[in-house]
Order: C-alpha cells, then sequence, then structure tokens
C-alpha cells in the first residue's frame, strides 16, 4: 500500500510561485500514474495535471501555461511547481495515485491512493 504526503504549501502574494511535492513511501512511484488535484471551499474537488508512468503529462486547460508537473521516481516524489498564482488558485492540494496505465486518469474515482492535502493560499 502506498502512502502519500504532500508537502509545500502556504501563504503566498498574487503573481508569486510555490512549488509542491508528494513524497510517496510504500511502494515505488513509478508504478503510478499521478495527478494533483485541487478543492476549493464549497466547490468540488478539480483536476488539475497528471504524469503518467512513461512521463506524459496533461493539464487542466486554463492552467497549462502557469502550472508545471514533473515526477523524480529516483526520490519517488511527485512535484507540482505553480507560477504566477492567484487568488482562485486558494485551495487545498492533493495528489493521488493510480496504478499505472501510461496515461493519468481524470475521474478521482479511478485513483487508488491519496494524500491528507495542503493548503495554498493567495492572497496579499
Amino acid at each position: 500500500q502506498a502512502q502519500l504526503v504532500e508537502s509545500g504549501g502556504g501563504l503566498v502574494q498574487p503573481g508569486g510561485s510555490l512549488r509542491l511535492s508528494c513524497a510517496a513511501s510504500g511502494r515505488k512511484l513509478s508504478m503510478y500514474d499521478m495527478s494533483w488535484y485541487r478543492q476549493a471551499p464549497g466547490e468540488q474537488r478539480e483536476w488539475v495535471a497528471g504524469i503518467g508512468t512513461i512521463g506524459t503529462t496533461k493539464y487542466a486547460g486554463s492552467l497549462k501555461d502557469r502550472f508545471t508537473i514533473s515526477r523524480d521516481n529516483a526520490n519517488n516524489t511527485l512535484y507540482l511547481q505553480m507560477n504566477s498564482l492567484k487568488p482562485e488558485d486558494t485551495a487545498v492540494y492533493y495528489c493521488a495515485a493510480a496504478v499505472g496505465l501510461g496515461v493519468p486518469p481524470l475521474r478521482p474515482d479511478e485513483y487508488d491512493y491519496w494524500g491528507q492535502g495542503t493548503q495554498v493560499t493567495v492572497s496579499s
């Protein structure tokens, strides 16, 4: 069973940057398609970006120019680099793992493991 732990969230001013990390243990990260989701208060969980076992990346259309997902299989860690942050990016960000098919799924119910989330707040 895999355990996922997110870190790197915090308070940042509009226009700033953050890099989120998701450390995996219990299983090799390379076995899984990975994604980042986010959930703002009162909103449904939203898919942000995904990366497959073979490195294929996908982004929610509105975020592609500002966010970058990457993985370091040697260190069992997933990343999300977020630039030009906006107040509407404020949310709890979660990483999720699905048994690898090569392309990250989009539906939350297709993921096998979730982290506990890390809060990102974008405010002046």
